[in-house]
């Protein structure tokens, strides 16, 4: 795959722009007009700029309302083109994009278009040069691909091609396998956008919702495979109009659009045809640890937690200040190195999850994976007789790590070979259910993308949840078995929890834990009576349930006692109670599935209230 992404996409000034592109790796990059306006060097040094840097100039864009004009405008845009090409010859690039038109006065004249698309095929030959023309999804006459291929073909000049763009043709709906018409060399290159569905204007819709592939609901895989199949060869580049992109670091962005390529490239939802060369998507079998950083007052603590939970330490590593403590099938590792990252973690954030190790089938397929993604590594020196496990930076700096599945059991008895307490006979706890992370609402998208391309997980829908000092967004990404589930949340909303987490965090990271249980009445009774602080919930939120739900008995009275939410998704039920917070910055969940398989969505309101009548504790926690 030959990769592109349009100026347009990323923020920062164009010399910034064409750095940041060439660091991802990307092969060329289409110069976006007001980019290139706005620019203090000429377009003859961006050209030269952008052969030093590797980067092929595949298309100058947009040239607009070229067709269809009257007598006095048609002479004006015509001028206007060939002043355009003069750009064209300095940039280095032989690529312009046409527009359909949208001027109010353009006519709709078949015979018209056809007409001044070939006159302008012919400017453009004697130059050298050529034209891909696009249909604009709110085009004036032409707004659908397949009128701008049947214009295209019938104008049948070798200067004058097509311009096929995800988001026109997907954004309308129109059925990708009528790409299967056209020709591949009359395809001069192709634009790719995601998007969220949403009922709205089309052109704004586009100017503020795009996204990169994966992190949208766009069917790309029928649409890119379907231009496969016809024998495309060339550029495949995004055009991104994004309000959270321009306020991102370039850098950042151009990597992640770097790596959205290539996930389309396998495929995001499904395998693409050609994809067997490629690294896989690495599968993940399940949560084997989460690692927290934290001194050993702070240890002590969350000791003070865990142990009324039901989790108890069992062994302390060969050579380092860490313990495992154990409960069913988790094992919560705690890490009190005086250096190390895990020391510098805690340094910046305080005691909080620093690392998550997740079993995995093949570990080199899944570094493979993460090296054709551009996925950092982190390496650090291993001692003498030491386990060595790969991990790569994960959300807020935090790790992920490698395990291998086959000899976890060997791993762990070689590193923690230091028993303490036995492991509870009857634990009421029996795995990880799902892993909250939070972050700035900037970088939602790109931590969503990174888990979607990453590894064999399923997005859910995006929620917005009502916090009381504003909107919270979330979604979950999760594996086929549920065995390993994200939850990612974000908010523009200053004073919500979410935000506040960010804020009194210093970055992004873990803010809960949820647990499974098998029953969530007797783990929280339990809990509550070794002392554990549950977060308290109203006895008006228990009284509406009884209500709304018809709750037999005295179920409501015991789920108000125990301090437990409760939802329902037919005859599923979920129940849910949650921790105070660990050291302000991250609290415990426990959950009890009965055939759900949500994440109590329509309770988060009432938790977040509740813990924001404890808002003097900073976070609100």
């Amino acid at each position: 795959m030959k990769t592109s992404i349009a100026t347009v996409s990323i923020s920062g000034t164009l010399d910034a722009k064409l750095q940041a592109i060439a660091d991802a790796g990307y092969d060329g990059a289409e110069i976006f007009e007001n980019d290139l306006l706005s620019t203090h060097l000429s377009a003859r040094e961006i050209g030269a700029m952008m052969r030093d840097l590797g980067l092929a100039c595949t298309m100058f864009q947009p040239f607009r309302d070229l067709e269809g004009l009257p007598a006095e405008q048609r002479a004006r845009a015509f001028d206007r083109l060939e002043r355009k090409f003069d750009v064209m010859e300095e940039l280095g690039t032989d690529l312009l994009l046409a527009c359909s038109s949208c001027s109010p006065i353009a006519e709709g004249n078949r015979e018209r278009i056809v007409a001044d698309l070939a006159d302008a095929g012919e400017r453009a030959a004697r130059r050298g040069l050529r034209i891909g023309y696009e249909a604009l999804a709110w085009g004036r006459h032409i707004n659908d691909h397949r009128d701008a291929w049947s214009i295209v073909r019938d104008v049948d000049h070798p200067a004058i091609g097509l311009v096929l763009d995800s988001f026109h043709s997907l954004s309308r709906r129109i059925p990708s396998s009528s790409i299967g018409d056209i020709r591949p060399e009359k395809l001069f290159i192709v634009q790719v956008a995601d998007a969220p569905v949403l009922n709205m204007d089309l052109l704004q819709w586009s100017r503020h919702f795009r996204s990169m592939p994966g992190q949208g609901d766009f069917p790309l895989d029928d649409w890119a495979e379907a231009i496969r199949r016809i024998g495309y060869d060339g550029y495949w580049s995004l055009e991104i109009f994004n309000d959270r992109f321009r306020a991102g670091s370039a850098h950042g962005v151009a990597l992640d659009g770097y790596r959205s390529l290539r996930l389309m490239q396998g495929g995001i939802a499904r395998a693409a045809s050609g994809a067997s060369a490629l690294p896989a998507k690495a599968r993940p079998l399940g949560v084997e640890f989460i690692e927290f950083a934290a001194s050993h007052e702070e240890a002590e603590a969350l000791g003070g937690m865990l142990r009324p939970l039901g989790f108890r330490p069992t062994a302390r590593h060969r050579t380092k200040d860490v313990t495992r403590w154990q409960q069913g099938g988790i094992n919560i590792v705690v890490n009190c190195e005086p250096e190390g990252l895990a020391h510098s973690f805690d340094v910046v954030h305080g005691a909080s999850v620093c690392a998550i190790g997740l079993a995995v089938e093949d570990v080199p397929a899944a570094l493979a994976r993460a090296e054709f993604l551009r996925v950092p590594r982190f390496e650090q020196a291993v001692a003498p007789g030491e386990w060595p496990i790969p991990s790569v930076r994960g959300v807020g700096g935090s790790l992920l790590y490698f395990v291998d599945a086959a000899t976890r059991e060997a791993m762990w008895a070689h590193e923690f070979p230091h028993a303490l307490e036995p492991l509870p006979e009857a634990p009421l706890l029996t795995s990880i259910d799902h892993i909250a992370q939070t972050m700035q609402y900037e970088e939602f998208l790109s931590w969503l993308l990174f888990y979607v391309a990453l590894f064999d997980l399923e997005k859910t829908p995006q929620l917005e949840i009502a916090d009381p000092m504003g909107l919270v967004q979330s979604q979950a990404v999760e594996s086929a078995d549920r065995s390993v589930r994200f939850t990612l949340n974000g908010s523009l909303a200053a004073q919500s929890l979410t935000s506040r987490f960010v804020q009194n965090y210093f970055g992004a990271g873990v803010q809960h834990v949820a647990f499974a249980t098998g029953d969530a009445f007797a783990a929280s009774e339990s809990a509550a009576s070794k002392g554990l602080e549950r977060l308290a919930i109203p006895r008006n939120y228990h009284d509406d349930l009884e209500a709304r739900w018809g709750l037999e008995g005295n179920l409501a009275d015991r789920m108000a006692a125990d301090d437990l939410l409760y939802d329902r998704d037919g005859e599923a039920e979920y129940f849910q109670f949650y921790s105070r917070a660990f050291a302000r910055r991250v609290f415990f969940e426990v959950v009890e599935r009965r055939g759900y398989e949500g994440y109590g969505a329509a309770n988060a309101p009432i938790r977040l209230a509740a813990q924001a009548r404890h808002k003097p504790d900073l976070n609100g926690l």
